[in-house]
């Protein structure tokens, strides 16, 4: 149930920066004026709820071990709860589609999407599904396009996880055997299914016009991952995929931005100063103003940290940084009743202790979804 009151004594950020305001809740929404109660949050800072835009750190919570536990339904709700404690109210569960079998696989993911159909309406963070498809699952395209449908998934991402060159060269990709192991097939077997999707890569580039000319009549949006080159990010922007998740190189980075397109960047990268994988870097992508939405990626609590490290390195301004895990990404979804804390809104709000940067409560349409510590007598007293 969404509680109805005002917050006064805070320092709120609207889109002009920090200001001690008062800000009214009703019905899951903000309000002009004053309603309720008034709950005191002197001392305390309201920032907009974090829309995260790619994330799939709920995969410890669906299978915390490897064919030990299948509750899908606690675990999503597990997942929601760590959600909200980490400020994001808007969260889209990235979920792989892909040849590689085991929790990337469709069976894997049908299940994903079927807790996340079960569990959503009970829980306030405001779940959501994004689809990472495998450009070379040719066979798989027709099972994914009915899942999109069936569930209303309303993002598609392509990822390609092929080692091309080391298969045209012959060779055994690197960590085989464990890969093959999570997939559920034996060594040999699991090379034998890559050898035989690369070699049908010249069938690739057709299937995913015609499926990318589909989507788009669905009003899918459509992303690709890990874009390398300006020439890559055209390719797809040909099919009508205009969000350039994650960009491996300045170059490719910059000719999304040349066309408009928007930029999804790793918060863990920002937070850990470097790519994991050797590519670009998130913070020199930033400094040359390439970047529109700072993602969870595999880490729910990195987009707050992220953002305020954006902060400390002068990187951007408070607002512009928040805006990164707010606004930004709510406008690349299409989301215009959220991420900011303005009237007509969602009431999606984290409230954070100023010093330690901790959030202490999030707020989902209105609704308490994660609240520790001293605030809660706040809100209860």
């Amino acid at each position: 149930m969404a509680i109805e009151c005002t917050l006064v004594g805070a320092r709120v950020l609207r889109p002009e920066g920090f200001e001690v305001d008062a800000l009214s809740l009703s019905g899951g929404a903000i309000r002009e004026t004053e309603v309720g109660r008034q709950v005191d949050l002197a001392g305390y800072d309201v920032l907009p709820g974090i829309v995260d835009v790619h994330g799939d750190g709920f995969e410890r919570h669906m299978a915390p071990r490897r064919g030990a536990l299948r509750e899908r339904d606690a675990g999503m709700v597990a997942c929601a709860a760590e959600l909200a404690a980490n400020g994001i109210t808007t969260a889209m569960l990235a979920q792989f589609w892909s040849w590689e079998g085991g929790m990337r696989g469709p069976d894997f993911a049908e299940e994903v999407f079927d807790s996340v159909a079960q569990v959503a309406g009970s829980v306030p963070v405001d779940l959501r599904l994004q689809l990472r498809l495998e450009t070379h699952y040719l066979e798989s395209f027709e099972r994914a396009e009915a899942a999109i449908e069936r569930f209303g998934i309303g993002y598609v991402v392509f990822n390609d996880h092929l080692p091309h060159k080391r298969l045209s060269e012959g060779r055994k990709p690197p960590r085989l055997t464990g890969q093959a192991l999570k997939s559920g097939r034996n060594p040999e077997d699991h090379l034998r299914l890559m050898r035989g999707l690369h070699e049908a890569s010249a069938r690739v580039p057709q299937a995913l016009d015609a499926l990318c000319a589909r989507l788009a009549g669905q009003g899918v949006l459509m992303g690709s991952h890990d874009d390398h080159t300006a020439e890559t990010r055209a390719a797809w922007r040909a099919r009508g995929v205009c969000v350039s998740e994650f960009p491996e190189t300045m170059e490719a980075a910059e000719a999304a931005r040349q066309a408009g397109e928007p930029i999804v960047l790793g918060a863990p990268n920002v937070v850990r100063g470097a790519s994991h994988a050797g590519n670009v870097s998130a913070i020199a992508l930033i400094a040359e103003g390439l970047c529109d939405a700072l993602a969870s990626d595999y880490h729910y609590p990195a987009p707050a940290r992220a953002a305020w490290r954006c902060v400390e390195l002068g990187l951007l301004d408070e607002v512009a940084a928040w805006g990164l895990v707010s606004a930004g990404p709510a406008q690349l979804l299409g989301l215009e009743d959220r991420g900011a804390l303005v009237p007509g809104k969602r009431a999606d709000l984290v409230v954070m202790e100023p010093e330690s940067r901790r959030i202490v409560a999030t707020l989902a349409g209105g609704q308490v979804a994660w609240m520790s510590g001293a605030v809660a007598g706040r809100f209860l007293g």
